[in-house]
């Protein structure tokens, strides 16, 4: 929706406009108080420059640039106010669904038993869900043998979208799947929600996981009311875990390292979590179950067709000019 109403974003910066008046009044002052100096008793209008060192600027050269410097003065503050004449009606997000996604980034996730690795296919999947996804915020942590934040619960999907190519299993110089650090992490974002919210947790692993007290940790987080969905990445099969080179990670033995994929564990997980456990397939249906599930809010859904106005900003168009009378001021 496109409409056309002009204002100012911060019409308090107009008041700027009347310093322009005492600045008149100050100019024609001191003009004529210069005239009634006591050096003109004594020497002529054209010896005064060179009794006092200075070039007095003519009357009309003086108001030139006077002018000149009102008009940037004008420019500047106009564009400070922030003129607006147009915007874009947004539909708002239902406000109860949270999901916040747990990206296993570990080295096992390197392993190409689906193309082109698991790690990619869990970004394909994960783009799947936000490019669906129209009623839940949703938040990223990336972990291996520590959690990073990518993204907070936001209800802004192309921010997620353009940081996933960037999500590596590189941002760990320490190798591990340590789950029992990213849960935690996200039990302090969603501890920060509305109660009677829905608040759900989303594993993407291959569930390559050697830690004590998972399950305990999960059915805290359930009692609490976050669940936990657990989506599988890889093959039962398996396959060898390559290393920065390329090659096949080996063992104590110098054996090549086989990975594959943990589905009871991540089933187990999910049963504690009060969730669901779902293998990635190049099918919508996994993703759309997942967005199904987390759509649980008990906030009543009376604002999920409101719509927030975006004004565009046009404060730009007046630095162009503005900058463009600045340039002759840099010349030598």
């Amino acid at each position: 929706m496109l409409e056309f109403h002009f204002h100012f974003a911060q019409p308090w910066w107009l008041l700027g406009l009347i310093a322009i008046f005492p600045l008149v009044w100050w100019i024609l002052r001191s003009a004529k108080l210069a005239e009634q100096t006591p050096i003109h008793l004594y020497a002529d209008l054209h010896l005064l420059p060179h009794l006092s060192g200075t070039q007095e600027l003519e009357p009309k050269e003086r108001w030139s640039r006077f002018r000149y410097w009102v008009l940037l003065w004008i420019l500047a503050i106009l564009a400070m106010a922030g003129p607006r004449w147009d915007y874009t009606d947004i539909r708002l997000f239902h406000p109860g669904n949270n999901l916040l996604v747990l990206l296993d980034i570990s080295r096992s996730m390197q392993a190409t038993d689906v193309a082109p690795s698991r790690l990619e296919r869990a970004k394909q999947e994960l783009q799947d869900l936000l490019r669906l996804n129209h009623t839940t915020r949703v938040g990223l942590i990336a972990f291996a043998s520590v959690p990073y934040i990518i993204t907070p619960i936001t209800e802004d999907m192309g921010t997620l979208l353009k940081a996933l190519p960037a999500i590596d299993t590189s941002l760990t110089q320490l190798q591990g799947s340590r789950l029992l650090e990213a849960l935690d992490r996200a039990e302090i974002l969603l501890n920060g929600l509305s109660k009677d919210s829905s608040k759900t947790i989303l594993l993407i692993s291959d569930g390559d996981f050697d830690e004590s007290g998972l399950g305990d940790k999960i059915r805290q987080l359930a009692h609490k009311g976050i669940k936990l969905i657990t989506l599988g990445i890889g093959t039962t099969k398996g396959t060898i875990i390559p290393n920065a080179y390329g090659q096949a990670m080996l063992d104590r033995k110098r054996q090549p390292i086989i990975s594959s994929l943990h589905e009871s564990e991540l089933i187990r997980l999910a049963e504690a979590g009060q969730g669901f456990y779902q293998q990635a397939s190049f099918r919508q249906t996994d993703t759309k179950a997942i967005l199904q599930a987390t759509a649980q809010s008990h906030i009543e859904p009376d604002t999920f067709n409101d719509t927030t106005r975006i004004w565009n900003e046009r404060f730009f168009l007046l630095l162009i000019p503005l900058l463009v009378l600045l340039v002759p001021m840099f010349r030598r």
